[in-house]
């Protein structure tokens, strides 16, 4: 069978057998199939896409421009989002300010044919958890998109404990709640990933590759950059305005600790 543009095909299109290979399904929370919607203008990648997310059991949606993406989000309310960086009316970087007001939370995997430092990075900072550059295999995509929804808690899963605190700061991984000092603090799904990971390890010294490892779940094409970015982010949120928790341990990496006396 012919591949369509952007998708590697290998064994019968090496759609994902999440029925079929022992891999568990994924579901929301509530036990209802995860919503995805695909934007991509290429209607052949579209619907191969769409075929192995379905595989998967979930509820899918395609739209083939920004227009179209924006009222499918609007009335499907997606869990994740498969987001071509190119389209004919605008860019993705624009769609997904737009999702963003729609589904705050959502979880943004983009494509794109664009594989430059810069174009990934810029990706991030507009505020994707994370991209393929195309070509792609199928099986990658569906299981970043796993990961995904199972850091930012929209999918069901075993967990790993309801409450991490380390000083003043204490973040409810059920309720997906962070506080500090009583104060709510908002973070994206990735941002929460991070500080969860950092909170898991308090005092530890963790590197930006043991970060990458775990937040990100793959090597960020050996740049350690989007770890200092989310770092970053952390930081304006979690110390704006207060003694800092998050310390950078030059030449080594970052560490979490109470303040001193706390």
């Amino acid at each position: 069978m012919r591949a369509p543009r952007g998708v590697m095909l290998e064994d019968d299109m090496n759609i994902p057998r999440s029925r079929g290979n022992g891999r568990p399904a994924l579901t929301r929370p509530d036990g209802t199939p995860v919503r995805v919607l695909v934007v991509d203008d290429d209607p052949d990648l579209a619907e191969v896409l769409s075929g192995a997310l379905r595989y998967e059991g979930w509820e899918v949606r395609a739209a083939g421009d920004g227009a179209r993406a924006v009222d499918e989000a609007r009335d499907l309310l997606p869990d994740a989002v498969v987001l071509d960086v190119m389209l004919p009316d605008t860019d993705g970087f624009a769609v997904l300010r737009e999702l963003r007001t729609v589904r705050p939370d959502v979880c943004v995997l983009f494509l794109t044919a664009r594989d430059a430092v810069e174009d990934r990075i810029a990706g991030i900072t507009a505020g994707g958890d994370d991209y393929v550059t195309k070509p792609f295999s199928l099986e990658e995509v569906v299981a970043r998109l796993r990961g995904l929804l199972r850091r930012a808690g929209m999918a069901r899963q075993l967990d790993e404990g309801p409450r991490l605190i380390v000083g003043d700061l204490v973040m409810d991984e059920e309720a997906r709640e962070v506080t500090r000092g009583g104060e709510l603090i908002e973070l994206s799904p990735t941002e929460f990933e991070l500080l969860r990971f950092l909170l898991r390890n308090p005092r530890r010294v963790l590197s930006k590759a043991q970060i990458l490892d775990r937040v990100w779940s793959y090597d960020f094409g050996g740049q350690a950059h989007v770890v200092e970015l989310y770092i970053s982010y952390l930081r304006k949120k979690v110390d704006a305005g207060r003694e800092p928790m998050i310390h950078t341990v030059r030449g080594a990496g970052y560490v979490i600790k109470p303040v001193a006396g706390r």
